[in-house]
């Protein structure tokens, strides 16, 4: 008896996860895919975006005309069909528009590689038809390359493969429109290959809008950088990328970084212990057996580039360094400030006041509206030198 009732409870129990399976596989949107759900059935609709299909319409891709493309002179035996149209050229001074989506749904990916100066080629995401834009940075930068230079990284959200291969992996909800722009404020025309991979689909109500701003610091005053302030609204901080320049010897990390969030004033409600311990890392990067930095970039943090001086003109150390919430978000209902302190250490074991040069990338979702940015800075301001 106790036998048929434990089979009967597993016929039960097994009846019930098929029933929620088979649900969850009625209404699933097709965002969020991972190991774990990867196998389940969607209605959403996948779309892709690139120099050969501009609108990502269905059975629209590879149709460019010889003479409508960067490609037609090597395909000029082969024809229409034969990556005519592999990338775009971007004048000084253009802006153009690489995608342009009316409906709902997800950027999912982004893959590019553009060409020139890539502090001078302006990425800016516009969500709903906004005018202002919610992702508005250098196009190095927002992918982990502030200071012009390729370096692997390897990351989840964000990988940077050989041959300046940028890649996107933030999921990025739009319920009415998307708009991607870049601009080239450069002297020199520029060269992208790009995709853009998206999904349409319904959108959850509670789906927050991805959001990315710059900032520079050259020199930091008062030893403070701040990574962001004026964020209205409900959302949560998912990321921060930072190049760091430090001009004077010895140490250059033990400045605390420091969360405002609801109301606070003087005092945060998160204050960290130093910079390499906010970037995952402990006792100044350093590998002691050689003396040295030592670089690492794993799915949430890393320090993925050091930049040596070389004894000529490269006369600074530089870094690039990156940190993920993405299982760790930090939640604000009302508002947001972030500050990092710029401290290094003095004779006699005092901290040292530094002014570095700091540039940073920070990445949050919010509801919208949200507060306008403040104005990027100018060309000569952007430039590495």
């Amino acid at each position: 008896m106790k036998k048929r009732g434990g089979f009967v409870l597993m016929r039960l129990v097994a009846l019930f996860c098929f029933h929620l399976g088979f649900t969850y596989a009625q209404t699933t949107n097709g965002l969020g895919s991972n190991m774990g759900n990867i196998f389940t059935l969607s209605d959403a609709k996948t779309r892709s975006i690139s120099p050969e299909n501009f609108t990502g319409e269905p059975g629209k891709g590879g149709m460019a005309e010889l003479g409508n493309g960067t490609g037609s002179h090597a395909a000029r035996e082969l024809g229409q069909g034969w990556k005519v149209s592999p990338s775009v050229k971007i004048a000084p001074g253009e802006t153009f528009t690489l995608a342009d989506i009316d409906d709902e749904g997800a950027i999912q990916h982004i893959w590019m590689t553009p060409t020139g100066n890539w502090r001078f080629s302006i990425l800016r995401f516009y969500w709903d038809g906004e005018k202002e834009p919610s992702v508005e940075v250098p196009v190095g930068d927002f992918f982990g390359m502030g200071w012009g230079e390729y370096t692997p990284l390897n990351s989840l959200p964000i990988t940077v493969n050989p041959g300046s291969a940028f890649n996107t992996y933030w999921p990025m909800p739009f319920r009415k429109k998307c708009r991607i722009t870049m601009e080239n404020i450069g002297t020199e025309e520029m060269y992208l290959y790009y995709q853009i991979d998206y999904t349409l689909t319904d959108v959850p109500d509670d789906a927050a809008y991805f959001h990315a701003q710059f900032r520079r610091s050259n020199p930091t005053e008062g030893a403070l950088y701040t990574l962001i302030d004026g964020v209205k609204g409900k959302g949560h901080y998912v990321g921060t990328y930072m190049a760091w320049q430090v001009n004077n010897r010895g140490w250059w990390g033990e400045g605390e970084i420091k969360f405002y969030m609801d109301g606070d004033k003087k005092f945060p409600t998160i204050a960290g212990t130093g910079t390499e311990d906010y970037f995952l890392g402990s006792y100044n990067f350093e590998n002691k057996k050689k003396r040295e930095y030592e670089s690492y970039s794993t799915p949430y943090a890393g320090l993925h580039q050091i930049i040596k001086p070389d004894g000529l003109y490269d006369s600074q150390q530089r870094f690039g360094l990156y940190r993920w919430h993405i299982q760790d978000p930090v939640r604000f209902d009302k508002d947001l400030k972030i500050t990092i302190q710029d401290l290094g250490w003095r004779s006699d074991h005092r901290y040292l006041q530094q002014k570095s040069d700091i540039s940073s990338v920070v990445y949050w979702y919010q509801a919208e509206p949200h507060a306008k940015f403040p104005a990027l800075p100018s060309k000569n301001e952007l430039e590495v030198n």
